[in-house]
């Protein structure tokens, strides 16, 4: 990060935005500005750009894009989205763990069935910085690393494929839930979930993987990106994660995965599988 602290040239610090997106518009780009960025403030920043310091208000990114262009607005969002990482994450977990919770009627199965979610997420983002950011195989994939990835892409990939492998987890443990409510034991219905929704997902998974490598071949930069992370994420979901992993912890677990509490019995709405 630039020294925001040494002596400017001059003294046009202002608090607003017309003149830092000159700045970042006339004078360095986008990379230089990121490379600058010092909060002084809870929603403002300072920001050194060619000797001269500016002052920014990110909260009103979206006006400064219809005002001043696209370079200064990926700032903005680029220092929104980074803020508010942490409360999507929070809030995307904790939403389909009380899905599978009400679904399944299992806290530990779906307590499994979300945290097992976060792996998938967690090698096609290592993917993504070896191939889009380290260039780690750019020229083999026919494109130019650009050292970063865009600031839309975290949070988008990280929602598209928890989406993809929460529908692969619901179609596993629905499954194994329906043997367990017909009285089999914890070993037969895991078998049994997995021996009824493993061809399907394995189906539903290559079909996924195929549509997304086809982005894959695409020229510009940022439906390659996706197509390759989708497709990566899916692929090793699909194979490690759902038809490997999650059988294997619901085989450790037992009995324990199906177990409902009493007070939780009493809220959840009855949802039965078994037919």
């Amino acid at each position: 990060m630039a020294d925001v602290t040494d002596t400017p040239r001059r003294n046009p610090v202002a608090k607003g935005v017309s003149v830092f997106a000159g700045a970042i518009l006339g004078v360095a780009g986008v990379a230089q500005a990121l490379a600058g960025i010092a909060a002084i403030a809870d929603d403002t920043y300072l920001v050194k750009v060619d000797g001269y310091l500016y002052a920014f208000d990110a909260t009103a990114w979206g006006v400064i894009h219809l005002l001043f262009g696209l370079a200064l607005a990926i700032v903005g969002f680029a220092i929104i989205t980074a803020k508010s990482w942490a409360l999507v994450i929070g809030m995307v977990l904790a939403l389909g763990f009380l899905l599978l919770l009400v679904a399944l009627q299992a806290p530990l199965a779906a307590l499994i069935g979300t945290v097992t979610n976060l792996l998938a997420t967690g090698a096609a983002f290592g993917v993504a910085k070896l191939l889009f950011q380290d260039g780690i195989g750019a020229g083999l994939l026919g494109f130019e690393s650009q050292g970063f990835l865009d600031a839309w892409g975290p949070v988008f990939f990280f929602a598209m494929i928890f989406a993809i492998s929460m529908d692969y987890t619901v179609f596993l443990l629905s499954s194994a839930r329906e043997h367990w409510e017909r009285g089999e034991g914890p070993r037969a219905a895991m078998v049994g979930g997995l021996a009824h929704s493993g061809r399907v997902i394995l189906a539903a998974a290559a079909v996924m993987v195929a549509v997304f490598l086809t982005f894959a071949l695409s020229g510009p930069l940022p439906p390659k990106e996706m197509g390759i992370i989708l497709g990566i994420a899916v692929l090793l979901d699909a194979l490690l994660v759902r038809l490997l992993l999650v059988p294997v912890l619901l085989r450790l677990a037992g009995s324990a995965a199906w177990w409902l509490p009493r007070p939780l019995a009493r809220v959840l709405p009855a949802v039965r599988f078994g037919h």
